[in-house]
């Protein structure tokens, strides 16, 4: 599986981001994703996840409410729709790829995932 995310850039607090991650290599419907970030001196930390169909998701507390994660199967792609953005939401933002087929749920842990893509710099300025 080769994952692709893109759609990062700077933007003032209170702005919207929509990241992408496009996705290729197995059938893409076959598998959950997650969107992880990662700030400078911090912690890899989880985002959000969907399962493979999309009926199920996680989100972090913190951007519960602002931040909708979704998938186009058909276009073996998924989103992080961003807004209400602010300056703690600054880091590189990771996509990545659960292929499990015994679980049909969103992740929240790293150590499920099994492909991560390049990731993509997500700056909120204040």
């Amino acid at each position: 599986v080769q994952l692709q995310a893109s759609g990062g850039g700077l933007v003032q607090a209170g702005g919207s981001l929509r990241l992408s991650c496009a996705a290729s290599g197995r059938t893409f419907s076959s598998y959950a994703m997650g969107w992880f970030r990662q700030a400078p001196g911090k912690e890899r930390e989880i985002v959000a996840a969907i399962s493979r169909g999309g009926g199920s998701t996680y989100y972090a507390n913190s951007v519960k409410g602002r931040f909708t994660i979704s998938r186009d199967n058909a276009k073996n792609t998924v989103y992080l729709q961003m807004i209400s953005l602010k300056p703690e939401d600054t880091a590189v933002y990771y996509c990545a790829a659960d292929v499990n087929v015994g679980r049909n749920t969103a992740q929240a842990q790293a150590w499920a995932y099994d492909y991560w893509g390049q990731g993509t710099l997500v700056t909120v300025s204040s």
